[in-house]
This record gives structure tokens, C-alpha cells and sequence, in this order.
């Protein structure tokens, strides 16, 4: 089976994308980010190459002398690190960043992915053999929204789409037709522990893709951390866009909502 060079990010992400490759017979050249990639990415990766950012040039080589053609980029890199000594200090990396027109993550994203296929490599979807995790249409969980909720959801799913649209962020948090928090460079976690402190109970988020979302990067994931982030705010629904949205740990996240009262639905 062919070769799969993967450029893994933080978080779960990358250690389900290998394990689903690996199951589906094709073993994974994983480039692994110092201070971001799990360590567990090891148990599924038939080769894993550990760079720092400041190496990223070295990522043609490396998977051209594997034998890799197809790549996926799953995972994100954490945003502080755009403002780091690291990034500051390497010129590699400043003439990266000075060559595009702006630093929005679509931006950033795009100017590699357009350097990958310069290279002669094919970048393929971040969802390819996880497809099962990204929810249909419906309740996830046993409680529906109440009508006040759903208010919520589509005033909040309208206003979502237009930041989505300006590549600020993915997610709101929205408690009587009011927005409460933003999301941007902080993420999902942090803005829905902003919003939390800022409406307290009962505050609805709703997170969605962008307008033509490139499916081979950046694509919106919820998992069981953000669960456990919108109950310890005492959050009353989480809205998702389905078919879009990668819900990791779904069962156990699922559950605990429905433990919490939590409501859950792909929109």
C-alpha cells in the first residue's frame, strides 16, 4: 500500500489519523513537531522524523527520500509560537511569513500547502480514513435544545460563518442573542473558558467551517476536552457543523454530556 508522510500537529488528531492509515494498510512517514506532536504517534508511524519549526525546509527531503508521495497535515501548531524567538530569529521561517500577505491561519496554511505541491507532493484531505468521525445532521445527544437554544444556535451559526468567512475564527459563544466571545487566535478551549467567566450559565457555542472549507487543513474539531471545558462553565449546548466537523473521543464525549445534561447537535 502506498506510503503516507504525515505532518502532525498537537493534540489526538494526528495519533487517530495514523492509527486509521496504519488499520487501512498503509504505512505513515510522520514529521513530528518538537513541543507540539504526541509522543504517541510512535505506536502507529513506521517512521517518525522529529524537526523543529525552524527545520520545516528539511520536510521535502525527508519525505522525498521515503518513497512518500501523497501528504496530509493534520493538527495545528500552537499560535504563540508565530510570535516566538524561534520563528523571529530564523530566516527560513521570517521570509516564509514575509512572502505572504497576511498571517490568518488560511493564509499560512495555504503558502504551504502551495510549497508541498511545488515540491511535486499530493496533499490529500486531513478526514481521509477517519470519515465516520465527522457527525451527520441531528442530536447527538439525549436532550434536544430547548427553543431558547435554538435561537441561539442559528443567530449564533449566522454570525460564525461570517468570521469564518474573514478567517478569524471558527466559533462563538452566544447567550440570548448576545455574543459573549469570539473566537481567534486563543482557540476553542480558551474561548469558551472566556465566556464562561464573562455569562456564566447556560452560554451556547456553536463552531462551524469555513464558507468552501479546504478539507486538507484546518478543519473544526471538537473532542472530549471540550466537553469537559462547556461543563465545568456550565454551558447549556454545543452546535457543530455536520459533515465538517471532526468530533473526537465521540462516544465518551457524548456520554458525559448526557451524564451533565449537556446538549450536543450537528447542524
Amino acid at each position: 500500500m502506498e506510503k503516507i508522510g504525515l505532518i502532525a500537529g498537537n493534540r489526538k488528531f494526528p495519533v487517530l489519523f495514523a492509527e486509521a492509515a496504519k488499520e487501512k494498510g498503509h504505512p505513515v512517514v510522520c514529521i513530528a513537531i518538537k513541543g507540539e506532536t504526541s509522543p504517541r504517534v510512535k505506536q502507529h508511524a513506521e517512521r517518525v522524523f522529529w524537526l523543529h519549526l525552524k527545520d520545516y525546509r528539511r520536510i521535502f527531503g525527508i519525505l522525498k527520500k521515503q518513497g512518500v508521495r501523497k501528504v496530509v497535515m493534520v493538527g495545528q501548531i500552537s499560535p504563540r509560537r508565530l510570535f516566538s524567538r524561534e520563528v523571529r530569529t530564523n530566516p527560513e521561517l521570517r521570509e516564509l511569513l514575509t512572502s505572504m500577505q497576511d498571517h490568518k491561519a488560511g493564509t499560512i496554511f495555504g503558502g504551504i500547502i502551495k510549497e508541498l505541491e511545488d515540491a511535486g507532493f499530493e496533499l490529500i484531505d486531513s478526514t481521509t480514513f477517519i470519515e465516520e468521525q465527522l457527525p451527520q445532521k441531528g442530536t447527538l445527544t439525549i436532550r434536544e435544545p430547548s427553543f431558547a437554544e435554538w435561537e441561539d444556535i442559528y443567530f449564533g451559526v449566522s454570525l460564525a460563518k461570517q468570521i469564518a468567512h474573514l478567517d478569524i475564527g471558527q466559533t462563538v459563544a452566544v447567550k440570548h442573542k448576545a455574543i459573549v466571545g469570539v473566537e481567534a487566535f486563543e482557540g476553542t478551549d480558551n474561548l469558551i473558558k472566556r465566556a464562561g467567566s464573562l455569562a456564566g450559565k447556560g452560554v451556547v457555542v456553536v463552531k462551524v467551517s469555513r464558507p468552501r472549507q479546504d478539507m486538507r487543513f484546518d478543519i473544526p474539531v471538537v473532542g472530549l476536552n471540550t466537553i469537559k471545558n462547556l461543563i465545568n462553565i456550565s454551558a447549556s449546548c454545543l452546535a457543530i457543523e455536520a459533515g465538517k466537523t471532526l468530533f473526537i473521543d465521540r462516544v465518551k464525549g457524548i456520554a458525559l454530556a448526557n451524564r451533565r445534561g449537556l446538549s450536543i447537535v450537528a447542524i
